[in-house]
């Protein structure tokens, strides 16, 4: 019988993966077919509209000079840019160095490119054939993502704008059909790269510029995926929106002609061809693709029976140099959020296209379409803040109406004010650190609070267990790591009415642990957001006992093991808290670390600081949990298991964790402490775990967080603003 096995979603003989073992080291070999994660595994989709050049399928939008082809030995490169007359020659980037954009290799496009890219422990980037990479091996490269420089992106009309200059193509076929590529090609001639080639290199390489492909990605640069020249182009879609690149996010239209002034007011004010809509308080049908500006007012876009508002999104003390470059819309429902019902949103950023309608899964969970809606009733783009609005059925109306005429640049809810003012009470003033006799009663309080917290079965020794047992009745809102990031605490409670839902008994806020701790460079010494962050956690645990809940990470400590780049922040977070407060204080803060619990588990979700416990573990356990264990240590340390970290968790010990407590599969485990990449807060599935996510909500971009909106978990992201300052200026009787 023939047995097939799969190597990045590609089937091939498992009598010929043992041929290959018995050639290079079969242990080591078939651990990496066994352990293998695709970074690009379920979020590449075709490209639907795609163009010809020179007998290939581009995607439609892609001009013939913007593009860049690369990818690892053996992928098909020069062949492609043979077939379609590009350069000839091979070009070489290396992505850590200052300006490579501006390379003279990238003078003469299309043409094939190699990259230089970083690993912890070297210098130098490494291109995937050096010798240095070949000589690593798996389990000791790590690619150090914060050295890839990242092309600077212009909006003005005299500065050049490098990201939209090149789309690059990444080749990234089967690893099986790249090895017996270069293996029957060494019949032709010499080709130094191909000297000692193993299944394991060539999977190796793949898997290299498939995680480079997702971080440019991630990081606004145009990238798309293809595994061979006769194969469709494929997009990078993680948000299940639409497959459309960002370069194409309008209909391709004609150069502007000089001679009308229509043509100039395209090429100096940018805008396209499309007609433009006139947003009225009367309610208008919207019957072909249209343009609508952004005037820093709302409007609302009526699909079927359901209203949806479409508002400029306008951070608090946002500068307008930041408005200028972030001309974000929200859409979310017209109607306010109450205590009783905090509500979703969804975002488009520039560039974006997103598609309202059932086929959209996150959307629909977030606006629960009903069956007049269609599936795909209307897109809408960002086009650097104009909206592209295109209706796609026929026979489905599309109505667009503006009930609301207030700037929202000039204006602030009434719910934020109410709720900024709810926080100040709450705290007893300005948001500041407390004295050392207030903040000691506080502490003191909380800890009493701790020893007979709510819903924690109890230890054998009648103190508090490990583990936090939810209710599944009110919604819970789930918060990453802070690492002193005060402002992202205030805006998670100041939104959505979540303060006003806390207070009323409406929601359940759960912060996964490591509020302490600034990660923010130049910052790592300093204890003052540590302590002050601390102090708001401890004074929302103290006033909603029932309805806050934190648990232990492995900031949440003194140890003079915990270090950051160096920093030992655990001690430095011991001194500052003995010279501002003195012994009774620091035995109070190890007496609250040691009585928080380290897991939480509902119906609807499960969460931890860092990761499941990687070997079995019954609940009992957990609950009377050594504090040194290896279980302890899992919990708060461990990290998601990839080629450098082979000690982290993986698949089986995310489903024996949901088999320990009798969980479905479709049971959300959602954890903190690993960000995948320094651009976002949130990782949905990550590792290619289903229904495994990694929030981390220290951003200074904004926080990530999750909130369960209709037996659904949904990811939210809001924009940074210095709620510090701004809920301190306001006037004690406001």
């Amino acid at each position: 019988m023939v047995k097939l096995v799969s190597v990045n979603n590609d089937f091939v003989l498992k009598s010929d993966i043992f041929k290959v073992c018995s050639l290079v080291s079969m242990i080591r070999f078939c651990w990496l077919i066994a352990h293998m994660k695709d970074p690009l595994h379920k979020i590449i989709k075709p490209i639907k509209e795609t163009q010809s050049i020179r007998g290939v399928e581009l995607p439609v939008g892609l001009e013939f000079r913007q593009l860049v082809v690369t990818g690892p030995p053996g992928a098909g490169k020069t062949y492609y840019i043979n077939q379609i007359r590009g350069w000839p020659n091979e070009g070489y980037l290396d992505l850590t160095r200052k300006g490579w954009w501006k390379d003279q290799s990238l003078i003469y496009r299309p043409r094939e490119i190699h990259l230089g890219i970083p690993y912890r422990g070297f210098k130098e980037a490494l291109a995937v054939f050096d010798q240095e990479w070949l000589d690593a091996g798996a389990d000791s490269l790590e690619i150090e993502y914060q050295r890839i420089r990242i092309p600077p992106d212009s909006d003005s009309l005299l500065g050049t704008n490098w990201r939209d200059r090149y789309i690059f193509e990444f080749l990234i076929p089967a690893p099986q059909v790249v090895y017996e590529r270069r293996v029957n090609r060494q019949k032709e001639g010499y080709f130094p790269v191909d000297v000692n080639l193993s299944l394991e290199t060539v999977t190796r390489q793949l898997e290299a510029y498939s995680k480079v492909a997702l971080y440019l990605h991630r990081a606004g640069v145009n990238v798309y995926i293809r595994s061979d020249i006769s194969q469709p182009p494929m997009l990078i879609s993680e948000k299940g929106e639409v497959a459309l690149p960002p370069w194409a996010v309008a209909e391709i239209q004609p150069k502007p002609s000089l001679k009308t002034i229509s043509g100039w007011r395209q090429l100096v004010l940018r805008q396209g061809a499309l007609p433009w809509f006139s947003v009225t308080d009367e309610i208008q049908e919207l019957t072909e693709a249209s343009r609508i500006p952004h005037d820093g007012k709302s409007l609302d876009i009526i699909i079927g029976r359901l209203h949806l508002r479409l508002s400029p999104e306008i951070p608090l003390g946002a500068r307008k140099k930041y408005l200028r470059q972030n001309k974000n819309w929200v859409i979310r429902q017209p109607e306010t959020c109450t205590d009783r019902q905090i509500r979703g949103f969804a975002r488009v950023n520039p560039g974006e296209t997103i598609i309202l309608g059932r086929s959209n899964k996150d959307y629909d969970d977030i606006f629960n379409f009903k069956k007049e809606v269609a599936k795909r009733h209307v897109s809408i783009t960002n086009s650097r803040g104009d909206l592209l609005i295109s209706p796609l059925e026929r026979d489905k109306k599309v109505s667009i109406v503006r009930l609301d005429d207030q700037d929202n640049r000039e204006q602030m809810g009434v719910n934020r004010i109410a709720a900024m003012r709810e926080i100040r009470d709450l705290y007893g003033g300005r948001i500041a650190e407390l004295e050392a006799a207030d903040a000691l009663s506080l502490l003191m309080d909380v800890n009493k609070i701790l020893l007979q917290e709510t819903y924690r079965p109890p230890a054998e020794n009648d103190s508090p267990g490990s583990l936090l047992e939810l209710p599944g009745e009110l919604p819970p809102v789930i918060v990453g790591d802070l690492h002193g990031q005060v402002d992202n605490l205030l805006k998670i409670l100041t939104e959505n009415c979540l303060i006003q839902a806390l207070q009323n008994n409406r929601a359940i806020l759960c912060i996964l642990g490591d509020a302490a701790h600034s990660e923010n460079a130049y910052e790592m010494e300093n204890m003052d957001s540590s302590i002050l962050i601390m102090d708001l956690i401890l004074s929302l645990k103290r006033a909603l006992p029932s309805n806050v809940f934190y648990i232990r990470g492995n900031h949440d400590s003194f140890s003079p093991d915990l270090f950051k780049n160096g920093i030992p922040q655990g001690i430095l977070m011991k001194k500052a808290l003995m010279e501002r407060r003195g012994p009774r204080y620091v035995e109070a803060m190890q007496n609250f670390y040691d009585l928080l619990p380290y897991l939480i588990v509902s119906k609807s979700f499960i969460g931890i600081h860092a990761g499941p416990p990687r070997s079995e573990v019954k609940k009992q356990k957990i609950i009377n949990l050594d504090k040194n264990s290896p279980i302890a240590r899992d919990l708060t340390n461990n990290r998601l298991k990839r080629p450098y970290y082979l000690s982290g968790y993986g698949k089986s010990e995310i489903k024996s964790l949901r088999k320990l407590f009798e969980l479905t599969k479709s049971t959300p485990i959602i954890v903190g402490h690993t960000p995948l990449d320094p651009f976002g807060s949130i990782w949905r599935n990550a590792g290619g775990i289903k229904n495994h996510h990694i929030v981390y909500s220290s951003h200074q971009k904004g926080p990530g967080f999750f909130i369960k909106i209709r037996d659904k978990m949904i990811p939210l992201m809001y924009p940074a603003e210095p709620l510090t300052k701004l809920i301190n200026r306001m006037k004690e009787n406001s």
